[in-house]
């Protein structure tokens, strides 16, 4: 029988602030920055000290390995990165040493779209292993009760702290219209709508939220349309409507990083401050065991529809 394995992809982040330009170059294909956005980049990074993603994935792995031999599956989980070490090459390398054949491989982006997991899908189809890749598990029921789990005590500590149910704002982050519109030869990308319904199937696991809405985040510096709405404009609505705090929970995102520790944490707090809005937001999902056991899940699928082909 073939060996197998199963191999996590996400997206990296730097280890120091000097290696950015590098890291925005592998980012970018190759397509160089102004100045300025690398110098902007920098300056997030040097606020948030460092992004913990790579760490916070590689323990992911470690954990979704722990849920595989609990039912079983006793293989060997890898964790790569497309935009830093380690890279998806190194890893695909170091697994065919180790005498792999076969992978059931996931991106940790559960809504699937060209810009993301596309790239992801395609930087693993000339690896030479013969491989299972789950697109899109946007609706997972594992994947939700994980983000419910952190939702619905946040929300309640903090509903009962200001006397008042508060409105939740479910966040993906944004990409270029561009990119997913249908063109001559592909459909439409279906990650707006995934993003949606991951919001809405995560609200309908707290039904205690009364009001809740959806926006985009982190619109990027390059020309053209993001998607949207984004952040600034929904916080401006739910503050006009008389809100006076409001609770984020990105549910595009599966650990903490620069599009959290600052984007949320820093810039969107301080533009609801501005609005007379408090803004907080539920602990990320990093290691959680719900969420360790829908990938886990999703990783044997693959695993099985392997070994029936």
């Amino acid at each position: 029988m073939p060996k197998q394995a199963v191999l996590l992809l996400a997206h990296g982040t730097p280890e120091t602030i000097e290696q950015i330009p590098e890291y925005l170059r592998n980012v970018t294909g190759g397509r160089p920055l102004p100045c300025e956005v690398v110098e902007e980049i920098q300056r997030r990074y040097a606020l948030i000290g460092r992004s913990p993603l790579t760490k916070i994935t590689q323990e992911q792995g470690r954990l979704v390995e722990a849920e595989l031999a609990a039912v079983g599956e006793r293989v060997p989980v890898y964790v790569a990165m497309r935009n830093w070490s380690p890279y998806i090459a190194d890893i695909v390398s170091r697994m065919r040493a180790d005498g792999i054949e076969e992978a059931a491989i996931l991106c940790l982006a559960p809504q699937n779209s060209r810009t993301s997991v596309g790239l992801y899908r395609r930087a693993v189809e000339t690896s030479g292993l013969r491989i299972d890749f789950t697109a899109s598990w946007a609706d997972h029921p594992l994947l939700i009760e994980a983000f419910a789990e952190r939702l619905r005590p946040a929300w309640s500590r903090l509903s009962v702290e200001v006397g008042a149910p508060v409105p939740v704002l479910f966040t993906a982050h944004s990409v270029p219209v561009r990119t997913i519109e249908a063109n001559a030869s592909q459909p439409a990308d279906s990650y707006a709508d995934e993003a949606r319904r991951t919001a809405a199937l995560v609200a309908a696991r707290v039904p205690e939220i009364l009001q809740w809405s959806f926006a985009f985040q982190s619109q990027g510096a390059s020309g053209g349309e993001w998607l949207g709405p984004t952040v600034e404009q929904t916080l401006e609505s739910i503050a006009a409507s008389g809100a006076k705090t409001v609770l984020l929970q990105p549910i595009g995102f599966l650990c903490d990083h620069v599009e959290i520790l600052y984007d949320v944490e820093i810039f969107f707090r301080e533009f609801a401050r501005k609005l007379n809005l408090r803004l907080e937001r539920p602990e990320s999902l990093n290691a959680s065991v719900t969420l360790a056991r829908a990938i886990a899940d999703l990783a044997q699928q693959g695993l099985t529809r392997l070994n029936s082909t």
